[in-house]
């Protein structure tokens, strides 16, 4: 329960747990500790909080073929290939009782900024950019430059009303819409959510006023451009979702084209097919009630008989039943050739055919002549419309971000048309209570001038209140970007190395590919020596037993069966031969009493090779230096030189042909650093989640992701060096027994 068990903050969206909470929890789940790191049900509380207080059903999310299907916020689609991650998803399947389905897996990411920013060269055009003007000079150091409209916007922004309760508001939305269609204006509400469109459309319908409704629902999605192609016309009323990015204009008394369309498909389709359209693929039909009849010319008339005459025969005269999909292409296709082709270029090609022409000629006929009475219509409308005053829009709250509200604005005025917009918000909006207005102040305000509630207000300090709130609300989300873009900045410089070492083994030879191996080889064999050993003190402290063990465990049986005779004791007194001496030869080196490696450096090429990795050894200055730095090299150079000679004496005697082992190496390589990639993003997006609990120590949570960040990524390379030797080792020393290795990784 809410208050007793946890709290719940709107603007962060976070669940609390209490005390009580988390007993109840701990009672109810049969665990002691509700909070233990091996335990994974503190985060399913979480999760399944989240997703009953956040996750609301018809506003993030509608449930559709037993799947919830996210919504997106800013466009108002349904968005079928994305998941929410961290069991997110999960939760909310499990709360409207759905199949859950796996958790996504991270494959590779980059945040938008990080995306655009790889661009050489950066430019955009949108027409509600202005608002946004700092943060893209912030992010992008790119300027904002205004361009004048083509004709002068004579649109009308009516003050916004403001109105204490949920009720209120959708009541006078109402009234302004049935007032507005009593005048035969045209009408755009948009809405955010499902569920609120929704809510208005039965209020409408219960007045008796008919509309369009436009939201992620697939019966209303899938004829969304008829849909706006209709929102112009004279007492039409459209209810929508969110309006950005729709793509299609709203023209003051009809779209001629799209209504030519409709006119087409009604009188051809059902003869062609006599399949019921399915209404999740192919939409509700659109509603022309009070909307004024298109009257169509003699000509138009004969062509539609005509078509539908020939639909008719066509479809009796095949075996087959047409599918209404087929059908529908069909016409599709008609009228792209007509609008392809023109009026004039198509009676001429009909003129030459003596016998009956087919049926897309037709059809493309057809529509060219009604397009011609359509177009007539509509402009005649659109005059009319005009002195009504054209396209009133509605908005029915306001969004976080003033871009999103413009764009909604800027569906009124198109082009130098005549329209009006008017805004209506209640104090129990969710943006409202997100930010923590003082709704108490506002409602106390709201009663003292209007004696009610629920009546409206204009008042300047109210609405500057709100409008104040939400460039706080502008001002909160710029936040959370930037943090994301600076967090992101540490992993893109992972990211740039690891994809420019993927093209590197995907696109260099083969040769390349097998000096890549060699590196990881002594890479390996360098951190099992530099962690055993301590160059400012002598050998005789130094751990050389583990460092036996750790080395001949690297190989399995190829180097267990050669170091099962040697000894701490072997390797101890051959670095006191070598200290005795001073000086040793570094070609062919071999430590005295030990294994010699197998005489595999034939040819210059591999021994420029193991030249090259001991000059490497000796220039390095990352290790630690000291007294007995150079004893450690030639150890380096003893292992490393005995791990690479005795791997490429497996290659030799596996008799495989030089681009098979290519082969095998290179998806060694692959399928290790892809797989501990996805690892590490998970780890980098969990550490990212608990290093703003630390800000509660006085430290950065920036400067911790950096630190921790570069410790994970350099755990992460080792790890995949150390595989990657391996799975190699292991799979050439039985190829038939170990073709699982690289089968599971595909899986």
């Amino acid at each position: 329960m809410e208050g007793a068990h946890y709290t719940v903050e709107l603007k962060g969206n976070n669940i609390d747990l209490t005390e009580d909470g988390v007993t109840y929890a701990e009672m109810i789940l049969g665990t002691n500790d509700l909070w233990d790191e091996n335990d994974p049900w503190a985060r399913f509380v979480t999760n399944a909080l989240k997703a009953k207080e956040f996750y609301r059903r018809d506003v993030q999310y509608i449930v559709r073929n037993g799947k919830a299907l996210i919504i997106n916020e800013l466009t108002g689609r349904v968005e079928p290939k994305r998941r929410w991650s961290d069991g997110i998803h999960q939760a909310v399947e499990a709360k409207e009782g759905l199949k859950i389905q796996a958790d996504s897996v991270i494959v590779a990411q980059i945040t938008y900024q990080s995306l655009f920013k790889l661009y050489p060269k950066l430019s955009g055009m949108t027409g509600t950019a202005k608002t946004e003007e700092k943060e893209f000079l912030k992010m992008f150091k790119m300027p904002v430059i205004e361009v004048p409209t083509n004709l002068p916007n004579i649109r009308v922004d009516l003050p916004i009303q403001a109105f204490a309760t949920l009720r209120g508001k959708w009541q006078y939305v109402r009234e302004e819409v049935e007032s507005m269609f009593q005048l035969g204006r045209p009408v755009l509400v948009g809405t955010t959510s499902v569920e609120s469109s929704e809510y208005l459309s039965d209020l409408l319908k219960s007045r008796n006023i008919p509309h369009n409704v436009l939201n992620a629902r697939p019966k209303y999605a899938a004829r969304e451009a008829e849909i706006i192609a209709q929102a112009g016309r004279k007492h039409a009323i459209t209810i929508s979702t969110n309006m950005a990015g729709r793509g299609t204009d709203i023209i003051l008394g009809g779209n001629p084209k799209m209504l030519a369309k409709e006119i087409v498909e009604d009188n051809v389709l059902p003869f062609l097919s006599h399949d019921t359209p399915d209404v999740e693929t192919e939409g509700e039909s659109t509603s022309h009630k009070g909307l004024s009849k298109i009257k169509l010319g003699p000509s138009s008339l004969a062509l539609l008989a005509k078509a539908a005459i020939m639909a008719k025969y066509v479809h009796k005269s095949e075996s087959n039943e047409w599918s209404f999909q087929k059908a529908k292409s069909t016409i599709m296709e008609s009228i792209e050739m007509s609008n392809t082709i023109g009026l004039e270029k198509l009676q001429e090609c009909v003129a030459e055919v003596t016998e009956m022409y087919p049926l897309c000629d037709a059809i493309a006929l057809a529509y060219a002549t009604v397009l011609k009475d359509c177009e007539i219509h509509c402009f005649d409308e659109g005059a009319e419309v005009k002195t009504l005053g054209g396209l009133h829009v509605i908005g029915t709250s306001l969004h976080e971000s003033r871009r999103i509200d413009n764009q909604l604005r800027g569906r009124a005025g198109r082009q130098g048309d005549p329209g009006s917009t008017r805004f209506m918000v209640s104090l129990q909006d969710e943006m409202f209570r997100k930010f923590n207005l003082d709704t108490e102040w506002a409602v106390r305000l709201i009663s003292r001038i209007t004696n009610g509630e629920d009546i409206a207000i204009e008042s300047n300090a109210v609405v500057k209140q709100l409008l104040g709130l939400q460039i706080n609300a502008e001002k909160y989300y710029f936040g959370i970007r930037k943090n994301l873009v600076e967090f992101d900045e540490v992993l893109e410089v992972q990211r740039k190395h690891i994809y420019s070492l993927r093209q590197v083994i995907l696109s260099g030879d083969s040769e390349s590919c097998s000096e890549q191996i060699f590196q990881y080889m002594q890479a390996v064999v360098d951190e099992i020596i530099l962690g055993n050993v301590d160059p400012q003190k002598p050998p005789k402290t130094w751990d050389l037993a583990k460092l036996l063990d750790e080395f001949a465990s690297l190989g399995g049986n190829l180097l267990t069966e050669t170091f099962k005779e040697t000894q701490e004791e072997d390797l101890q007194s051959s670095l006191e031969q070598i200290l005795r001496y001073g000086s040793v030869e570094v070609d062919n080196f071999v430590l005295p009493n030990m294994p010699v490696p197998p005489n595999s450096f034939r040819g210059i090429r591999k021994k420029t090779s193991s030249a090259m990795r001991w000059f490497a050894m000796c220039v390095d200055d990352t290790t630690k230096k000291g007294r007995y730095t150079n004893i450690i090299n030639l150890l380096r150079k003893y292992f490393g030189d005995f791990l690479i000679a005795t791997y490429l004496e497996v290659l030799q005697e596996s008799r495989y042909h030089d681009a098979y082992i290519r082969g095998i190496e290179r998806e060694a390589l692959l399928k290790t650093l892809d797989m501990l990639w996805k690892d590490h993003l998970v780890n980098m997006n969990k550490l990212s989640s608990a290093v703003n609990v630390r800000s509660f120590g006085h430290r950065n949570p920036l400067e911790e992701y950096k630190i921790d960040g570069c410790r994970f990524f350099i755990s992460m390379l080792s790890a995949t060096r150390r595989l990657t030797v391996e799975a190699l080792l292991s799979y050439w020393s039985s190829p038939m027994e170990s073709e699982e290795i690289f089968n599971t990784a595909d899986q």
